[in-house]
């Protein structure tokens, strides 16, 4: 093939022309938005904008968006605040990123991870359970999973948690753009978000906050972003964040989800008519329209993505990866997914570049790879 075929969008999206125009346009400010004097304040403004168009996305004011360094130091900082709130322990979903479970150790509060079931959704039941327990609970729980796909159901869980009287943040890192999210309407206390996933730069994320709730720093400076972060702005990232913002806001309304719909799911058709065995992850319960993670007995991920990504296809395992290593996902071993279908486990996320006939060409390619496999083990 003469190009990569790029099916990696969970991973991080490439970058939108419009993101790219506003980050140039940024550049030839040259000012530091803490300056009193005119360029100072025209890079305010660049700042201010943008800020405007990330709040317009996902349904709150300006002023409760607070820029971060991406979506890691945006869950820091969010549970950094559960001992402020007058939190005593923290509720974590089973799926959710180590990061955060580690965040709230660190916090020096006690963390519970509540369970899910086959299809990586909460049990809500449980959940109930630990809200009725002594002490305020601060709940961390993803809006959809990265691996899978699957949408938690978040107007449920934020109604119990509000009736418990706990606070609840939601990493809507993946949802964003994919799906609607309108903090007056959908639950959380805050949530957490960043620019790459959506076709902004990479370094650039945001705390995003339904209401007015006092966040205290962890980065502490210069009084930056109403005292609540400290240090110079990222003047030309958050540019790009709001030129992503802009346009993922556009795509939204335009129904682009359902489209993405339409190609994961003839995608999912297609191998499961010619692999019979073949399983897909969370397919019981709501996902996100552009993500497909599914296996089938005794492959091997990292055989699968090498030959993947030789015939010219960019996908990622299931599982996940450090240092170039693939080991077993969480995420996968927390739905109860035993090790030989989770060790060959393959993600597909498409994005706003992706057709129908790449992804018709990536099932042909793993099919044959698939049949490859069959013949191996039966010959064994």
């Amino acid at each position: 093939m003469s190009r990569h075929v790029y099916l990696d969008y969970n991973a991080t999206a490439p970058l939108r022309g419009q993101a790219r125009a506003a980050m140039e346009r940024a550049m030839e400010v040259g000012a530091n938005a803490s300056s009193v004097h005119t360029p100072g304040r025209t890079a305010r403004g660049v700042i201010e904008t943008a800020r405007e168009a990330v709040g317009a996305l996902i349904g709150t004011r300006p002023a409760n968006v607070i820029f971060t360094s991406g979506g890691t130091e945006a869950n820091n900082l969010g549970l950094e605040q559960a001992q402020a709130l007058g939190c005593e322990r923290v509720l974590v979903g089973a799926t959710e990123h180590p990061a955060i479970g580690d965040a709230a150790v660190r916090a020096g509060l006690a963390v519970t991870v509540l369970p899910c079931d086959q299809n990586g959704v909460l049990d809500m039941a449980v959940v109930a359970q630990e809200l009725a327990k002594p002490g305020r609970a601060f709940v961390a729980v993803m809006h959809a999973n990265n691996e899978t796909g699957a949408i938690q159901p978040i107007d449920a869980l934020a109604k119990a948690v509000r009736d418990a009287e706990g606070i609840l943040l939601s990493d809507c890192v993946q949802s964003l753009g994919k799906l609607p999210i309108d903090l007056q309407t959908f639950g959380p206390h805050m949530i957490t978000i960043s620019a790459h996933k959506i076709g902004g730069p990479q370094g650039i994320g945001a705390l995003a906050l339904a209401q007015d709730i006092p966040v205290a720093p962890i980065n502490k400076g210069g009084g930056q972003e109403r005292g609540r972060r400290g240090g110079t702005e990222n003047l030309i990232g958050i540019a790009g964040f709001g030129g992503a913002a802009q346009a993922a806001r556009v795509q939204l309304h335009e129904g682009h989800s359902a489209d993405l719909s339409t190609i994961r799911d003839a995608f999912e058709m297609r191998l499961q008519q010619a692999a019979p065995d073949l399983v897909v992850f969370s397919k019981n319960v709501e996902r996100l329209p552009n993500t497909s993670c599914f296996s089938a007995p005794s492959l091997d991920a990292e055989k699968l993505l090498m030959t993947l990504d030789l015939a010219g296809f960019a996908v990622s395992a299931g599982s996940a990866c450090s240092s170039g290593k693939v080991s077993r996902s969480h995420v996968l071993r927390a739905m109860g997914i035993e090790d030989n279908l989770a060790l060959g486990a393959i993600r597909v996320s498409t994005g706003w570049q992706t057709d129908a006939d790449d992804v018709t060409k990536l099932a042909d390619c793993w099919l044959a790879a698939y049949r490859r496999a069959q013949a191996t083990n039966a010959a064994a």
